[in-house]
């Protein structure tokens, strides 16, 4: 209950600090004056998708002298959300925060509404952020390689939290087990918060949370951190090496952009792709994700879209090969 707290009192935070960031418009104006541009977030309030969204969304609004708001529709592993903008207006008017549904829903529904790889523009990739892999108090190992060592000389015995069968902290796990070629239970959660409870209680043996959810049970010592799933050490917790130090080539972090109706004026697209990366650049923005230890990313829509393929080919290829689904 106090790291539910935590975490509420956290997002407040970081949404009262949002107005900050508003600064004079500078940049071209895409939409004419009065229009109010959507944002469309495609997960509920107070997480790291919402509040890049509503960062984005004020500072793009204060760039383009026009009223933005930010419209939180969750559902279905965000595949609610994802098709609003899929079926929406192609003017513009709804932008899409773009997450890691957009290289595994593909592979784990029997059937999309929309067509992830043709109706969505990706434009611009602002944030990304690692899990970090840890372990309940009192297991007996202290690093990857001994987690490693443990789980093959005890095939099946050691269990795994997520936070729900297809998401990140899921799908790393999963790759963790097939790229050490160890055997573990999967245990889904509705969520990260009980998964991580009965982790620091002792109920399951290891998790992959978010870097930024669990990195303060980590710190105070209610469990033990093993390693981020990114290739590189975490700008905001680098005292915990990379996993792949031990099992070469993993590499995991949820990615956060923005994107359009397929169909949407190349000059609004192009301006969008533009301002994005310059709000991800500003001080400001990196201050913000600071407290969910997300990373700051101003790659455009070329390096986007490229993320996009590798992300894809890697999901999709685990995805299959074990037949995870979640419908």
């Amino acid at each position: 209950m106090a790291d539910v707290t935590r975490r509420a009192v956290t997002a407040g935070a970081v949404m009262t600090g949002i107005a900050s960031l508003v600064k004079p418009a500078t940049s071209q104006q895409p939409y004419p004056a009065g229009m109010t541009i959507k944002f469309v977030v495609p997960f509920v309030a107070g997480g790291v998708t919402d509040i890049v969204g509503r960062i984005v969304s004020e500072r793009l609004g204060a760039q383009w002298g026009v009223p933005t708001v930010v419209e939180n529709v969750p559902g279905s592993g965000a595949n609610i959300g994802n098709d609003r903008v899929a079926k929406g207006a192609s003017d513009g008017t709804q932008v899409l925060i773009m997450t890691p549904s957009f290289a595994t829903n593909k592979f784990m529904y029997a059937r999309l509404a929309y067509d992830p790889d043709k109706d969505i523009i990706p434009l611009a990739q602002v944030a990304s952020s690692p899990n970090l892999l840890c372990v309940r108090k009192g297991l007996p190992v202290a690093s990857v390689a001994e987690l490693i060592a443990y789980a093959k000389a005890n095939p099946g015995k050691l269990n795994f939290a997520s936070a729900g069968v297809g998401t990140t902290i899921h799908l790393s796990g999963e790759l963790f087990k097939r790229m050490a070629g160890v055997d573990m239970v999967h245990v889904p959660y509705r969520g990260s918060s009980p998964a991580l409870a009965d982790l620091v209680g002792g109920n399951v043996d290891l998790m992959f949370d978010t870097i930024g959810s669990i990195m303060g049970q980590a710190r105070d010592g209610n469990v033990t951190a093993l390693g981020v799933t990114s290739a590189r050490r975490s700008t905001f917790a680098p005292e915990y090496p990379p996993i792949a130090d031990t099992l070469s080539g993993f590499d995991v972090s949820a990615f956060y952009g923005v994107g359009v109706r397929a169909g949407t004026p190349k000059e609004i697209c192009e301006t969008i792709e533009r301002d994005a990366q310059v709000v991800a650049r500003q001080p400001q923005f990196g201050e913000r994700l600071k407290v969910f230890a997300a990373e700051v990313v101003a790659s455009n829509s070329a390096e986007f879209a490229a993320l996009l393929a590798t992300e894809r080919e890697k999901w999709g290829k685990l995805i299959s090969e074990l037949k995870i689904r979640t419908d």
